[in-house]
């Protein structure tokens, strides 16, 4: 597996090791020595998978808060989206500050965020089907989200008119979200 290191403190873009051949791929998508090689030792607990059936579909901004928090590893089965994470550590050197990477089905690319991060994506295809590992369970008094266009963080989505949940649509400004993180450096 490679692994690249994002500006955001260890959130890592991971790209398997695919082998093709005249059946089809076969690839390893999580394995836990690459992952405790690069520092992050999680036990995923939990696998999630979503369909999004509209292009433009935004999900998020989504978070837990401590001590439910997760770290989630994101991959694409079918489709593609834009995964945007930001960074809701208050007192980190990257606080509110936001990245996105493009993970497809055909591209194969997970993206890894820790806890502390605000995790989203739009999808830049119809019938978009995502997959994640979380390392907690879904704790629904502790889950939290942030509108997707505030202008406070300035993510630049692909979409000005996405479709949205109810949830997604009343979502608070970050100013006015539960986001209560400490960071610690270390």
């Amino acid at each position: 597996m490679k692994h690249t290191q994002t500006g955001l403190s260890g959130v890592f873009i991971i790209e398997p090791r695919v082998i093709k051949d005249n059946r089809g791929f076969f690839m390893e998508c999580y394995v836990r020595r690459h992952f405790e090689r690069l520092g992050v030792s999680v036990e995923f607990i939990q696998d999630n998978h979503s369909l999004s059936v509209a292009k433009g579909t935004v999900r998020g901004m989504h978070y837990q808060l401590p001590p439910e928090d997760q770290a989630k590893l994101v991959r694409v089965v079918r489709g593609e989206i834009l995964n945007v994470i930001v960074d809701i550590r208050i007192g980190s050197p990257t606080y509110r500050r936001w990245e996105g990477v493009v993970l497809s089905a055909e591209n194969r690319k997970m993206l890894f965020i820790p806890t502390g991060f605000a995790n989203g994506y739009c999808t830049l295809a119809a019938n978009t089907e995502v997959c994640y590992k979380v390392d907690r369970y879904y704790a629904p008094e502790l889950d939290r989200a942030f509108r997707w266009n505030d202008p406070e963080i300035g993510i630049e989505w692909p979409v000005s008119d996405p479709v949205l949940s109810d949830r997604d649509r009343r979502a608070p400004a970050f100013a006015d979200a539960d986001n209560n993180f400490r960071y610690e450096a270390g």
